[in-house]
């Protein structure tokens, strides 16, 4: 984790206890969790966007993802017959 051993961590972890308080600590990782977990909801949301836009708006792409389901399962059929 970027080069940060485990004594790194506690020397790290000592100084935020110590500028903080042992009742700030907390509230600070709760809110850096929320943060985070809002972040990569909202990352994905973005993601799930995009791909949607890309199938709506480029013509043909859902007729080649189909043809390509359809090779997919003549290849797995091909190789059971060769099985």
């Amino acid at each position: 984790m970027f080069g940060l051993g485990t004594p790194e961590l506690i020397v790290i972890l000592g100084i935020a206890f110590l500028v903080f308080g042992g009742k700030k600590l907390p509230e600070i990782g709760a809110g850096l969790g929320k943060g985070i977990k809002s972040f990569k909801s909202g990352l994905s949301e973005v993601e799930d966007a995009g791909k949607n836009l890309v199938e709506d708006n480029i013509p043909g792409v859902k007729e080649v993802k189909s043809l390509k389901e359809k090779v997919d399962k003549a290849k797995d059929i091909g190789n059971v017959l060769k099985s």
